[in-house]
């Protein structure tokens, strides 16, 4: 099976940047012109998450643009074969692996650089962009959003104010999230409890993983949480069986994050639900993506078939620069989206200086982006 990385066309990234400069104000003038007039869908990226410590998967230093960066793929991760259940049942690593790159092996590898990972993104808290539009999407101005991400932080930039129902109702998670986790059954946990379940049957790694939380050392962590994770050996992880599937008189230690893996389809009902967004939408927004992946890039084509206006906020190339329809702005969105929600939300009946959610949530807001300097160990 032949499955590639979605990315930037290399035409789009040694082209100059079509987007007109634009200062602070102007973007701010823009962007608000764009949005006041409310039923606007929007889409997010992994930049929008860089300000929480969350590095973007292309852009500078974005390990996706690395050409020898090899993520795990879906047909790796959930290999039913014989050979690959009876490899993550036996343990029977070392010989599989001076052999060839075993599926298996390289799931058990990834479940391992997932656990140490899932603590940075769990720990991550909501930037000042995920709250300004958080802000809009309380007021109404944003109906629906739909992200890229699986952190979960436009939910806990909402979570003081809205259900859980309201949430998922409001916020189309395209790509899943890393919040969850199921086996090939279908049986799913809440990830804390996974989490659990890998401490308690790899104590050592516990342990290594409390050693770097103790001493500060942050390993460098993708958005699907997943860590680089360096001459260290793992032959020794353990993956736990599924306890309902146990219940039910089956072994099955294939588990995974509720999350869409490369070379794995987007659910029906998922795909469906966020046409359905840009349908009823009167504007498109873009913020932090460079719609390297078809799943967000073709909803960005269908709002322009439906002659939607589209604005896009995202620093260096995208997917999309060039095509007839987008505007794009060249600012980071955590510069500007203070100013614009208080911009907006001026001309709403009630102004957002006497509603106090949103006066909380402009002023919430970690700005802790990751180093600059790769200061990151490699775990």
């Amino acid at each position: 099976m032949r499955v590639s990385v979605p990315s930037i066309p290399n035409a789009i990234l040694s082209s100059p940047s079509s987007a007109a400069k634009t200062t602070p104000a102007e973007a701010i003038e823009r962007v608000a012109a764009f949005l006041a007039p409310g039923n606007v869908t929007t889409i997010t990226g992994a930049g929008v998450s860089v300000d929480s410590g969350i590095r973007a998967y292309r852009g500078a230093k974005g390990r996706y643009l690395n050409p020898n960066y090899k993520p795990i793929f879906y047909h790796e991760l959930m290999d039913p074969t014989p050979k690959g259940f009876a490899y993550r049942d036996t343990g029977e690593r070392a010989a599989m692996v001076g052999a060839y790159r075993s599926v298996s092996y390289l799931a058990s590898l990834y479940r391992l650089r997932s656990y140490l990972g899932y603590l940075p993104v769990r720990q991550a808290l909501p930037n000042p962009t995920h709250f300004a539009l958080a802000a809009m999407q309380y007021k109404g101005v944003i109906p629906h959003l739909i992200t890229q991400n699986v952190d979960g932080l436009h939910h806990k930039a909402l979570a003081n104010v809205w259900d859980q129902s309201t949430l998922e109702d409001r916020i189309l998670e395209l790509h899943g999230t890393l919040h969850k986790v199921h086996c090939s059954h279908g049986h799913a946990v809440h990830r804390d409890t996974f989490q659990d379940w890998l401490s308690a049957a790899n104590p050592q790694w516990k342990a290594f993983a409390d050693n770097l939380e103790a001493t500060g050392r942050k390993p460098r962590t993708n958005p699907d949480g997943d860590v680089v994770l360096e001459g260290v050996k793992y032959d020794d992880f353990v993956v736990p069986e599924c306890p309902t599937c146990l219940e039910e008189g089956r072994h099955n230690r294939t588990q995974k994050p509720e999350l869409i893996f490369f070379g794995e389809s987007i659910r029906p009902e998922v795909r469906a639900r966020s046409y359905a967004n840009i349908d009823a939408c009167d504007r498109l927004f873009l913020v932090g993506t460079t719609l390297a992946t078809f799943s967000a890039f073709r909803l960005l084509r269908h709002a322009l078939e439906l002659r939607k206006p589209v604005l896009m906020l995202n620093v260096g190339p995208t997917r999309a620069d060039g095509l007839e329809g987008l505007e794009k702005i060249e600012v980071p969105s955590g510069l500007v989206l203070r100013d614009v929600v208080r911009a907006v939300l001026c001309v709403y009946p009630i102004l957002a200086s006497e509603d106090p959610v949103v006066v909380d949530m402009l002023r919430s807001g970690v700005v802790k982006p990751p180093p600059e300097d790769d200061s990151e160990v490699d775990a």
